[in-house]
Parts: structure tokens; C-alpha cells; sequence
């Protein structure tokens, strides 16, 4: 098969793919204070389209970085998009969150032990967004918590035009 599916991964990520820079800021929480870091995110196609890698790299003022590599794919029998995640924390993966699309949004949940985080994925005038927010304990709302505002790689808007 040398072609994507309709209605792959590829096919509703479209506007992702490509190579981004750009600054994710942190508000302060109990695991650390308020902050800002470089941060470096690619999306590529990948199974014949079948499924999106996503690699996010973020570098801190101390020169210290963090990592995070996921997969995007579709779940044949919903209409929903999985994301498997992991990520330099040293934590195990943890199962496929579902995403939705709602008005060009990706929402997804990861629920653990630990919490539930909502993420959400857009790309707005050439602007991608990442944002997320914790909802912990018996809290019913989420906290926002961190924002990735990126512009796409020069090369990579040349290519894809």
C-alpha cells in the first residue's frame, strides 16, 4: 500500500506536518515555578500515512531538555484519534489517550493515578498551538498549566506549499 487510507491519521493531521520552533511557558504549580523554555516539535508522516509521529523537545535555561515522542493514528472502529505518548520523565506509557476534533481543535484526556490532563492541538494562521491543563484529586475543573505557541520551520512552509 503506498498511499493513505481515507480518513487516516495523516489525512485529519494534515496541518501539523512539518518541523516548529517556537516557546512553551509553564505557570508555577507544585512541581515548579513559573517558566519559559526554546521548544523544537515535528510531525511526520509515518505506516503509509496510517499514523503521525510527533517528537517534542524543549530546552531549558540551564541547558537541560526534556523529551516527549508520540504516535497519532486512527481507531477504525470510532471515530476518534489515539495518541500513545512517552515521554523523558522516566515514567511508563501509559495507555492511548482519545482525541476528538471539535471546530479544528484535537482535545485529548490522559487519565492516570497521578490526575487527568487535557491537550489540545491547533494551527491557526501558521500559528500551532499546544496547550494543557490538570484537573487533580476531587477538582472538577482543569488548571491550565502550560502553552507551546510555535511557527513552522521556513524550509518545511516552502516544501509543503
Amino acid at each position: 500500500m503506498d498511499r493513505p487510507l481515507p480518513g487516516s491519521a495523516h489525512e485529519a493531521l494534515e496541518a501539523f506536518l512539518g518541523h516548529w520552533t517556537g516557546t512553551t511557558q509553564w505557570k508555577a504549580t507544585p512541581w515548579g515555578p513559573a517558566r519559559a523554555a526554546a521548544v523544537e516539535l515535528t510531525f511526520a508522516r509515518a505506516a503509509a500515512g496510517l499514523a503521525v509521529t510527533h517528537s517534542y523537545r524543549h530546552t531549558e535555561a540551564d541547558g537541560s531538555r526534556f523529551e516527549g515522542h508520540g504516535v497519532f493514528t486512527t481507531d477504525p472502529d470510532h471515530p476518534d484519534t489515539l495518541w500513545y505518548h512517552v515521554n523523558s520523565m522516566g515514567l511508563p506509557p501509559e495507555a492511548p489517550a482519545r482525541a476528538s476534533w471539535q471546530e479544528g481543535t484535537l482535545t485529548m484526556e490522559r487519565r492516570s493515578e497521578r490526575g487527568t490532563s487535557r491537550h489540545t492541538f491547533r494551527v491557526d494562521d501558521g500559528v500551532l498551538t499546544h496547550s494543557a491543563g490538570l484537573r487533580l484529586g476531587a477538582a472538577s475543573e482543569f488548571t491550565p498549566f502550560m502553552t507551546t505557541v510555535c511557527r513552522r520551520v521556513a524550509e518545511d512552509a516552502a516544501a509543503s506549499a
